[in-house]
């Protein structure tokens, strides 16, 4: 098999629950105590599913950079963490951007985001392809700890719209 056509893993996760209505900032708002605990359990599920990313591409957030470090104590591991603004302030056309700039020989690419921007790169990208009972759990919608699993034949830099399988779609619960 080439390099070009081997297969590659992309998880699209959504941050855990947050704290909502603070005054401050939304880029500084922080976990609850449920979505440490959810984090933690994508972590284990993350694991228990043998998904090790070589890279998690992180938005800047609090509360993405707090649900990656939960999932971590949960057991997730990953290679190298990338912290990316345009994940915290693009949409799925910058999430997916950076996914093609930064995911060089990477065979397992993890991107913790927000939505809209998961559930709109996911239905993009598997564009209904994939396994029809993970297409029917996408379509109750992306909640907190969600996490999309696809998978892509080609180079990141080439990935497209359409381009990938939807293999898996779970919420995880701590």
């Amino acid at each position: 098999m080439s390099t070009a056509a081997r297969e590659k893993t992309l998880v699209l996760m959504r941050h855990s629950k947050s704290v909502q209505g603070l005054a401050g900032p939304d880029h500084d708002r922080q976990l609850t105590d449920r979505g440490r605990r959810d984090a933690e359990a994508a972590g284990a599920w993350l694991r228990e599913q043998g998904l090790v990313p070589d890279l998690v591409i992180c938005s800047t957030a609090v509360r993405t950079r707090q649900t990656w470090e939960a999932a971590c104590h949960g057991g997730a591991q990953a290679e190298f963490v990338e912290y990316r603004k345009n994940a915290y302030h693009g949409g799925a056309a910058a999430v997916l951007e950076t996914i093609r700039e930064d995911g060089g020989d990477m065979t397992t690419v993890l991107v913790v985001g927000h939505n809209p921007a998961m559930a709109e790169l996911t239905s993009l990208l598997a564009d209904g392809e994939g396994s029809s009972a993970a297409h029917e759990a996408l379509s109750e919608g992306f909640s907190t700890t969600g996490l999309a699993v696809l998978r892509w034949s080609g180079e990141w830099a080439d990935l497209e719209p359409g381009g990938c399988e939807l293999l898996r779609f779970h919420v995880c619960r701590g």
